[in-house]
């Protein structure tokens, strides 16, 4: 079979999770007999000569810069369903909650979460808007949906009647580490650490990662056992708001804010991060939970959505709108060392069965339900 993937959406360094989703998934599905893959990329994609896509996959670039929503909506709308066609696709796969709802390939989209439904702050501007009304046409208009968690499959069928039977549960994977970590030295001089102990959370600047909550917890801390809180992911509009909280509520020198890491940095930091806390008050999936494991890392994270779907009982939940909680579940994690050993083993044992390939395999069964 030939699977046009659509990545009109992607902009290298600026996706968050959709972006490891794509990255990690494109060498595995090309790796995989009997797939043929063509990857459809816009013009800033395009130029990334680290990317999958124009490596181990061949690629089409489609005339639009995505940083332009207006251009993205278009591409995906109008030029992905004609260059799948004249490439000889059997399916066309969306990997970002949206697809084109017409054309003569059909079609699979993957829906990460309905987040615009749960949040609306959660998106900003023409991206708010085409998502409340793309999301539910590519709903309609796909033969199968891949959804990251069954919380997602759930919320596809009370909220957008989506038939269950055309639902695919595929979890997202955890990938080996495949570059050294930055010394730790070297990182936390960077960084401006000292030699605090390290809570991480990544996690983009968006209303629905819980941010000021974690920064409220943050606070509750007496001064003298406050770890330094580091939060690293693509910047937003609302970052500006999350640092005036920390001034606010008097955190403000003790949460460091990176934006994209490359990949020796991020891994540094997991390597010497004491804890990850991840609040996040809805998720199609929370990678960042399984992140964390997957280094041995002790995670806390919310108890709700999909968190406790992808933990497996391998972390430590809190109710992620209550800031004493969220405190709590820190000092647990850095106090009770007992508590945070028993975690990293549970988490490595639960990110081995997580893994990128199997997400590949699952996935190329929904394209043969499909096509079937």
């Amino acid at each position: 079979m030939k699977i046009a993937l659509n990545l009109v959406f992607l902009v290298p360094g600026e996706t968050g999770g959709m972006e490891v989703y794509a990255r990690e998934l494109i060498p595995r599905l090309a790796a995989t007999p009997g797939v043929e893959v063509v990857c459809l990329v816009n013009r800033e994609a395009a130029v990334d000569t680290s990317a999958p896509w124009g490596n181990v996959a061949p690629m089409e670039v489609v005339p639009v810069h995505a940083r332009r929503r207006i251009e993205w909506v278009r591409g995906e709308q109008q030029h992905v369903p004609r260059i799948a066609s004249r490439q000889g696709a059997d399916l066309v796969h969306s990997l970002a909650s949206t697809g084109p709802v017409y054309g003569k390939v059909p079609r699979v989209t993957t829906v990460h979460d309905l987040n615009y439904l749960h949040l609306p702050d959660a998106h900003f501007g023409v991206r708010a808007l085409g998502m409340r009304l793309l999301v539910p046409a590519a709903v309609r208009t796909s033969r199968r949906i891949v959804a990251d968690s069954t919380a997602t499959k759930d919320d596809l069928v009370r909220h957008l009647k989506a038939d269950p039977a055309v639902v695919d549960v595929v979890p997202l994977g955890v990938a080996p580490r495949t570059v050294a970590p930055t010394p730790e030295g070297a990182l936390r001089a960077t960084l401006g650490l000292g030699d605090r102990p390290v809570v991480l959370s990544v996690s983009a600047k968006r209303v629905h990662k819980n941010l000021t909550r974690l920064l409220d917890a943050l606070a509750q801390l007496p001064p003298e056992r406050r770890p330094m809180l580091v939060i690293p992911g693509y910047p937003t509009p609302y970052e500006a708001e999350l640092r005036a909280h920390a001034r606010t509520v008097g955190v403000e020198d003790d949460v460091v804010w990176p934006a994209w890491l490359n990949s020796e940095d991020l891994e540094g930091l997991y390597a010497l991060a004491a804890a990850v806390v991840f609040p996040s008050l809805v998720e199609g999936f929370g990678l960042p939970v399984l992140e964390g494991m997957a280094r041995g890392v002790p995670v806390a994270t919310s108890n709700r959505s999909s968190m406790p779907e992808v933990a497996g009982g391998a972390a430590l939940l809190f109710d992620p709108e209550s800031p004493t909680a969220i405190r709590g579940a820190i000092e647990q994690l850095l106090g009770d060392e007992a508590l945070a050993n028993r975690l990293r083993t549970a988490g490595l044992a639960r990110a081995a069965e997580m893994t990128w390939e199997r997400t590949a395999e699952l996935t190329v069964e929904s394209y043969r339900r499909a096509l079937s």
